[in-house]
């Protein structure tokens, strides 16, 4: 379908059916729907949208036109109907990501899309279930449990519509076609900032939270609990403590400067890093702020501020003299005997030479392709992790061994140089990062002053592991979801929550996953008990695969009663029923929506579900881990042979459980970030949360 502008669609002697955008789906606007989702979907694909002449692989499309006067535009909302046993992909990747893997996998999904404003005019083509581009993707199984997939306003690349003008309608889309659950990965950005670490700050919640989205799940281990704990800590730091914290620091004027000035700003008293985010948020559209950013851009000639990468302090250029790693060894605070370390030492050493001499010119190794190399020699990671943190500019044998951050691939590297005579020449260490540009004066950009401060005070702020640790807590925190509770709205007909019960062969084919959710069912207010046996055998039957050729005889507490009586008499409106019958096909392939296979997650963050981080399998013993907390970068391959720390250790006697030990802040950066908030990582998380007061920022170190 062409899709017009306004003026186009007056001149045509058929009017096409346009709906207004920002009133569709409000309350009984265009269609009143009272059904279960699966029923209203195929309503309002029947009543207010057209289907296509095409298909994109194979599904059906129907096209909605919505329309912005006032702009004299017109959006297509496209709805594409996807046959799970006809696609390619039956299962799906994120309810399981979302701790639904044990949901019945449904026959339909539903794709909800608006493209890209470029894209209005044109049909869609295959593949456009994959674009990342959209302005608004939603996909919702015919259960009712769903995903929104991407939301993209002027940020985006949208010329006509905003974020919240879109994620208001997709909230109406979802409420009116009585959805059940939805779920939302937050990693919208707005000006390099994350949304769910500003707004988490500023106002206890992430951006979707303005429309009821709630925290779902952690990754890396992360719990609700240490979720608000970490937005605790960091929304209650004090204005007035972090200036003294940063007096030391060459962002202490700046820092002192914008906090001083907004306070200055501000109508009310600002106390804490929560009250000077939110006024900071709230002036940025304040006509008397642009007026004076004008005014003060051209009395000066300033550059703009200078983003300073996280975790990477400003380390002025200095000399430093090379130590001599069998020197350097004597001083460690290590359990492994000298010898030990030595020999890694050594080994790690020739694994450098190999790479040097097979291709000249890229002598550099990532950490894990050391680590993978010299694993063929020594099997306990933990060694070689303690060894490795402290390779840098130490002297082994002839060689010196050297780490740097490629410029090309931004990934830190080894590599060793040959030094001949005894000499040890003396070196400078490079920046790790530049030091970055003062920013304007306060107030003249008011963006840039929430940058500047969002990005020193929680990735550069002075000695406070405790503050790295909140931080990285919340940004570990995307999984959100909406839920809209089932209740009894209409006093004039009977909804219940449908539940199969499984028969005792089912109970023999192991049903090791907790119970996936019941389906909802309406009918009539003088509806039999027979009307209910065909109505969930119905329901259940059109929703799911694996329950095609169910077949209801009975359910349960009404087995004594006849088809013929009244179910008003007996059970009341929103109670949950369950059915017992034959005909489950417990051995189809598409049972869960998180497929067939058995696999097992148990990392050491505390994970012990698939939270959808990258993994890595362990060869022995087959139990799937981050790769992050076993200190692979995601920017690195996946070794070949992968042996998990615990297996390492069975398989060498007498060796106790590694741990990684930081002596210092400088350890932080050298080993790949492995905080995990598992039972083990929660507790010192905890104790020295409870040590954060309103005087002073603890520091974990």
């Amino acid at each position: 379908m062409s899709i017009p502008n306004l003026e186009n669609c007056k001149k045509r002697k058929r009017w096409p059916k346009l709906y207004d955008f920002n009133t569709f789906f409000e309350p009984d606007c265009p269609i009143n729907l009272r059904g279960p989702f699966r029923d209203n979907m195929r309503l309002f694909l029947q009543q207010c949208a057209e289907p296509e002449d095409y298909k994109v692989e194979g599904m059906s499309i129907w096209c909605t036109l919505l329309v912005i006067e006032s702009k004299n535009f017109v959006v297509p909302l496209y709805t594409i109907e996807e046959d799970v046993k006809e696609s390619v992909r039956p299962f799906c990747d994120l309810c399981r990501c979302n701790g639904w893997s044990h949901n019945s996998v449904s026959k339909r999904k539903y794709h909800m899309i608006i493209p890209v404003d470029s894209e209005w005019s044109q049909k869609l083509e295959d593949g456009v279930c994959d674009l990342q581009t959209h302005l608004l993707h939603g996909l919702i199984h015919c259960n009712g449990f769903g995903h929104l997939l991407c939301i993209n306003g002027r940020e985006g690349g949208s010329k006509h519509l905003c974020g919240r003008e879109i994620m208001d309608l997709w909230d109406r889309i979802c409420a009116s076609l009585r959805t059940r659950k939805i779920t939302v990965e937050d990693v919208s950005k707005k000006r390099s900032m994350d949304l769910r670490l500003l707004y988490g700050i500023a106002y206890g919640h992430p951006w979707f939270g303005r429309w009821g989205y709630k925290f779902c799940h952690g990754s890396f281990g992360v719990t609700e609990p240490i979720y608000f704990r970490a937005i605790e800590i960091l929304s209650t730091m004090e204005l007035e403590k972090i200036i003294q914290d940063f007096s030391d620091t060459s962002l202490s004027k700046s820092i002192k400067q914008i906090i001083h000035y907004y306070k200055d700003l501000s109508p009310t008293q600002l106390i804490t890093f929560k009250d000077l985010l939110r006024f900071m948020l709230a002036i940025r559209s304040c006509p008397c702020v642009r007026k004076k950013q004008s005014m003060t851009a051209t009395t000066t000639s300033k550059p703009p501020i200078n983003i300073v990468l996280r975790r990477k302090p400003l380390i002025k250029e200095k000399c430093m003299k090379y130590r001599n790693f069998s020197s350097l060894v004597g001083t460690m605070d290590s359990r492994w005997p000298t010898r030990r370390l030595q020999y890694a030492a050594e080994v790690i050493v020739d694994a450098l030479k190999a790479k040097k001499e097979d291709k000249r010119g890229q002598e550099g190794m990532t950490r894990q392709d050391v680590r993978d190399a010299a694993r063929m020699h020594i099997g306990d990671t933990g060694l070689l992790d303690y060894v490795l943190k402290s390779m840098n500019n130490v002297v082994v044998g002839k060689y010196v061994v050297q780490r740097a951050v490629n410029p090309k691939t931004r990934i830190l590297e080894y590599s060793i140089e040959e030094f001949g005579d005894g000499i040890i020449p003396v070196k400078s260490e490079p920046e790790s990062e530049t030091v970055p540009a003062q920013p304007l004066l306060p107030g003249a950009d008011v963006n840039a002053d929430v940058v500047f401060v969002y990005e020193n005070v929680l990735f550069n702020y002075p000695e406070s592991e405790l503050v790295e640790v909140a931080t990285q807590a919340i940004l570990d925190s995307k999984h959100f979801v909406k839920e809209w509770p089932f209740r009894v709205e209409n006093d004039q007909m009977l909804s219940f929550i449908c539940q199969v019960m499984p028969t005792w062969n089912d109970l023999e084919a192991k049903f090791h996953r907790k119970a996936p959710p019941g389906e909802i069912i309406v009918l009539p207010l003088h509806a039999s008990v027979l009307e209910l046996k065909q109505e969930a055998e119905s329901a259940l039957r059109d929703t799911y695969c694996m329950l095609e050729r169910f077949v209801v005889i009975e359910i349960e507490h009404m087995e004594n009663l006849d088809d013929k009586d009244l179910l008003c008499k007996f059970v009341e409106s929103g109670a949950e029923i369950f059915v017992k019958g034959y005909g489950m096909d417990i051995n189809s392939q598409l049972r869960y929506e998180g497929g067939s296979d058995n696999w097992k997650v148990r990392c050491e963050c505390g994970a012990c579900d698939d939270d959808g981080e990258r993994m890595v399998e362990c060869d022995i013993c087959e139990v799937w881990q981050h790769t992050r907390c076993n200190g692979i970068d995601d920017a690195d391959t996946v070794p070949q042979l992968f042996i998990c720390s615990g297996c390492c250790d069975s398989l060498l006697p007498g060796k106790t459980e590694t741990h990684q030990r930081f002596e210092s802040s400088d350890d932080l950066l050298m080993i790949p970030p492995a905080i995990g908030y598992g039972a083990e990582a929660a507790e010192p998380f905890y104790q020295a949360s409870m040590r954060f007061d309103n005087d002073a920022l603890v520091d974990m170190s």
